[in-house]
């Protein structure tokens, strides 16, 4: 491994769970996924949607189902989707109403289940319980998953178990606050009934609009379910995140911390945009984290009274032309003093030489001297073809 990944963990190993036809967790690529924001009850508004998401490149979809109507109408979707020729796995998202989760179960991938309000409700509940009465809380919520565990091994369905930190039931906040412990002791209950029945085909998730919460929560999961011998994969996303910019810082700091950390198996990012905006941002930070490589990475310096060239439009030209190479590092550099060590781990070097002029280096070393600067990108298109590693864009 390049001594500067030094920090980088190996990835937490986990069981495969089958989503349709994808992959998630084991030796599968962190997955990207998103959420439509249509009514799921408008077919086609909804059909087009997952198809701009798909078309973005989400692997997963998740689309509402507050009722068993919704539910039921995720089977026309899909019958609309097959017929467009996707097959793209459709998830569920379930709150409140079991009857939907079991109407899901006919027609979805896959059921997310929010352990906060799926058997408990905040209101007519108290706010204090003693241990015997928790005890028998627990006894309740396992006897209501019963039929709902049976179904699931019969339609031979996944799950995620997602805990919300806005939305932990009352009978949690009473006994661990609303705290990253609480999240987890939410989906821990739930897996502990799941794994005891014998169903394991379960995704876990603990979101926060905080990423700090986010993080923590993740990392007091990971190590509770180590203790227990559970090795589900982990859904990472900080949920509420925002729009713009703050939005993205959001979803890099809390997701991005955990993928370095070993931990993730598949991703949302939650922007307050159109839902296949999220898909390049998934995208980059498992690049920016080295988790999955899917285009080629470039450096550029940052320009100063040195720079022999607009290094911003150069940049953004050769970003444009080379970004398809996946797999190869391009560094842009506006001027030799930085040039060489800075883009010590690049393939390949674009470097301000004189005025007019660029040096292209491979591997550090000078391969062409002095290229007019109208001529360079050309010239370092030659040199990748040489060296093997150019393929026409698709």
């Amino acid at each position: 491994m390049n001594k500067d990944f030094k920090a980088l963990k190996n990835r937490r190993k986990t069981r495969v769970v089958m989503v349709g036809g994808i992959g998630i967790g084991g030796n599968n690529p962190v997955r990207a996924q998103t959420m439509t924001n249509t009514d799921t009850l408008n077919i086609q508004a909804t059909v087009n949607q997952i198809i701009d998401c798909v078309q973005a490149g989400a692997e997963l979809v998740r689309c509402t189902a507050q009722s068993p109507k919704h539910a039921q109408t995720i089977g026309e979707v899909k019958k609309e989707l097959k017929k467009k020729g996707y097959d793209t796995p459709i998830i569920a998202d379930i709150h409140f109403l079991p009857t939907a989760a079991f109407e899901a179960l006919k027609y979805a991938d896959k059921i997310r289940l929010n352990p906060g309000n799926f058997l408990d409700a905040r209101e007519n509940q108290k706010n204090i319980y003693s241990p015997k009465e928790y005890k028998e809380e627990l006894k309740r919520i396992e006897k209501s998953l019963l039929q709902f565990i049976k179904e699931l091994k019969k339609q031979k369905k996944p799950i995620r178990i997602g805990a919300n930190h806005g939305s932990l039931s009352a009978r949690i906040l009473a006994k661990y606050g609303d705290t990253p412990l609480g999240m987890v002791e939410s989906a821990m209950e739930y897996l502990r009934i799941f794994k005891k029945n014998k169903f394991n085909e379960i995704v876990v998730a603990m979101k926060s609009s905080n990423p700090l919460v986010m993080i923590e929560a993740n990392r007091l999961l990971v190590e509770k379910m180590k203790k227990e011998k559970m090795d589900y994969p982990i859904h990472l996303g900080v949920t509420e995140a925002g729009g713009g910019e703050e939005g993205r810082a959001k979803s890099i700091l809390g997701i991005g911390t955990l993928l370095m950390e070993g931990v993730g198996d598949t991703l949302r990012v939650s922007l307050t945009e159109s839902p296949e905006k999220e898909i390049p941002v998934c995208y980059n930070i498992l690049q920016a984290t080295r988790r999955r490589i899917t285009k080629a990475e470039f450096i550029s310096c940052p320009s100063c009274g040195r720079t022999l060239f607009d290094i911003e439009k150069v940049a953004e030209i050769i970003k444009k032309e080379f970004e398809h190479l996946r797999g190869i590092t391009i560094a842009v550099m506006g001027c030799i003093v930085n040039g060489l060590g800075e883009m010590g781990d690049a393939d390949f070097g674009y470097v301000g030489g004189k005025p007019g002029m660029v040096n292209l280096y491979y591997k550090k070393e000078l391969m062409k001297r002095d290229v007019p600067a109208q001529k360079a990108v050309e010239e370092l298109r030659n040199l990748i073809k040489e060296k093997g590693m150019w393929r026409e864009k698709l």
